[in-house]
């Protein structure tokens, strides 16, 4: 399991934030903090895998507290998690390592698929002692979701209702399975599953019958795997 550390001056979005990422499987929030200060004892505490950093806090900004966290004995791995946009405290927040930096607010979809993404890359360092270049090349595009444009067309309200019917499914799906689950047309679906087959996100096998063409049968890939 991968500990997390929650932080955020927001009681309620932190109580939100740790809801997320205990329906995510392999994690578990050990904890959670409130101010700056608090980050930094409970960090050294509890000793997490993972902090998820807000910048906002009442007594330090989160910049101050991954500054210390890096000066410490802290071997934490730190994800941003704030409504700050401007590029200084993006740039200061990349310079100082965090490994992902998510803008609020976000759904549990995004922030499962960075976490998914995180175990990745985790995984492939586990174990190893050495790495080559073609390690480190999957260890970096593990951490940097994909960019694969939606076709024209396509929406990404619509995206993300099909891709979940197709996650949230216990096996493969057709295209016309997926649409009665979605309420979509067959046509319009399979255009946003071959999108995702595109994207790396799903795989699509042949399921042959008795006569006619076989048919096309999808399910979701685990970042993770």
């Amino acid at each position: 399991m991968i500990r997390v550390l929650v932080v955020d001056d927001d009681f309620m979005v932190a109580k939100v934030h740790a809801g997320f990422v205990g329906r995510v499987p392999g994690f578990t929030v050990v904890g959670t903090a409130h101010t700056g200060a608090d980050a930094l004892t409970e960090a050294s505490r509890l000793r997490p895998d993972l902090v998820l950093l807000d910048i906002y806090l009442p007594d330090m900004s989160g910049l101050d507290v991954l500054r210390r966290l890096r000066d410490s004995t802290a071997e934490s791995d730190v994800m941003a998690v704030t409504a700050a946009r401007d590029v200084d405290t993006v740039r200061t927040a990349l310079r100082g390592g965090v490994v992902h930096y998510l803008i609020k607010p976000f759904t549990f979809d995004t922030l499962r698929e960075h976490l998914e993404r995180y175990t990745a890359a985790h995984r492939q360092l586990a174990g190893a002692g050495e790495v080559g270049q073609d390690d480190v090349d999957r260890l970096f595009g593990a951490l940097r979701p994909a960019q694969v444009s939606l076709p024209k067309g396509l929406t990404p309200p619509t995206a993300e209702l099909v891709g979940r019917v197709l996650r949230d499914s216990a096996g493969d799906l057709s295209a016309a399975e997926c649409a009665e689950r979605a309420g979509l047309s067959r046509v319009s679906t399979r255009r946003y599953l071959e999108y995702f087959v595109a994207a790396g996100k799903a795989e699509v096998r042949l399921r042959y019958g008795g006569t006619g063409r076989p048919e096309r049968r999808y399910h979701w890939v685990s970042s993770s795997r």
